[in-house]
C-alpha cells in the first residue's frame, strides 16, 4: 500500500516531521511518499493562505499520479483543498482534522482541539461543527505561529502546554487533539505528562486511510465528488483545466 501524505505548505522540514510521524505508525507493507508543495505559502494560517494553497497541492497529486498511490493524505489541519482533492482524484482522500475529530469521537465524550493562532481557531472550529463534534469539542488557539513549531529556541511548547492545561481545567476535556501537522512530534510526549489520549492528526490520518484502502472503499463519485467536467481554464490556471473526466 502507498500512501502519498502532501504537506501544502513549502516548508520542507515540516513534511520530514510529519513523514517521521506517518511511517512510525504505518503498518507492515505501507509506503508514505511525503510530498511538499512547490508553490504557495511557507505556512497555512487561514482562509487566504489555504486558498492560495490549494493549486500547488493539487498539481502534486497530479504529478504523482505517474507513480501511483493507493490514497492521499493532505497534511494540514485546515484540511487545505480537501473538497477539491476528493474531487479529482479516484482514490481516497483523509484530512488531518476530520480523521483526528473522529479518533477523538471514539475515546473520549468530551475533547479539546488546540491549534496555533486564533484565525486558525475560528477555521478549524467550523470545520468540527461541520464534522458533527461541535457538541463534543471546543477549539482553542495557544497562540504560536505555525513556523514558530519549527524552531526549537521558540517558546511554542510552554504556550501549547499552558493552553492544554486550561482546556483540562475550563472545559472538561477528557482527550487532547493537537490542531497542527507541525506538533504531530509532541503528541506522545504530551500524552505521557498529562495521562489523557493525545490525537495527532498525522497519525491518525494514516490510520484512516489503511483502513480505507484495506476495506477497498475509495471516494464516492456521485454528486458530490464526481470528477470536474472538462472546460477550458484561463491564464495561470490553464494547466488545472480538467481533461476528459466522468461526470
Amino acid at each position: 500500500m502507498r500512501l502519498l501524505l502532501i504537506n501544502p505548505n513549502t516548508t520542507v522540514s515540516m513534511t520530514e516531521k510529519a513523514a517521521i510521524a506517518a511511517r512510525a505508525v504505518a503498518g507492515p507493507g505501507t509506503e508514505i511518499i511525503a510530498a511538499t508543495s512547490q508553490m504557495g505559502p511557507a505556512s497555512i494560517e487561514g482562509y487566504y493562505d489555504g486558498a492560495i494553497a490549494v493549486p500547488g497541492m493539487l498539481r502534486e497529486l497530479k504529478e504523482r499520479q505517474v507513480e501511483g498511490y493507493d490514497a492521499a493524505i493532505i497534511c494540514c489541519f485546515d484540511d487545505t483543498g480537501l473538497e477539491a482533492a476528493r474531487m479529482f482524484c479516484d482514490v481516497p482522500v483523509v484530512g488531518l482534522c476530520e480523521a483526528a475529530v473522529a479518533t477523538a469521537g471514539f475515546l473520549a465524550q468530551r475533547f479539546s482541539v488546540v491549534t496555533t493562532l486564533e484565525r486558525s481557531r475560528i477555521l478549524i472550529d467550523n470545520l468540527v461543527h461541520r464534522y458533527g463534534m461541535g457538541a463534543r469539542a471546543k477549539v482553542r488557539a495557544s497562540d504560536i505561529p505555525v513556523l514558530e513549531l519549527e524552531d526549537s529556541s521558540s517558546s511554542a511548547i510552554g504556550k501549547l502546554r499552558a493552553e492544554i492545561e486550561r482546556a483540562l481545567a475550563e472545559d472538561g476535556a477528557e482527550a487532547i487533539v493537537l490542531g497542527c501537522a507541525g506538533m504531530t512530534d509532541l503528541a506522545r510526549q504530551l500524552q505521557s505528562i498529562y495521562g489523557i489520549p493525545v490525537v495527532d492528526g498525522v497519525a491518525a490520518a494514516v490510520k484512516q486511510a489503511e483502513a480505507l484502502v484495506s476495506l477497498g472503499l475509495s471516494t464516492s463519485k456521485r454528486s458530490s465528488y464526481a470528477s470536474p467536467l472538462p472546460k477550458s481554464f484561463s491564464g495561470a490556471m490553464q494547466d488545472f483545466a480538467p481533461a476528459a473526466a466522468s461526470a
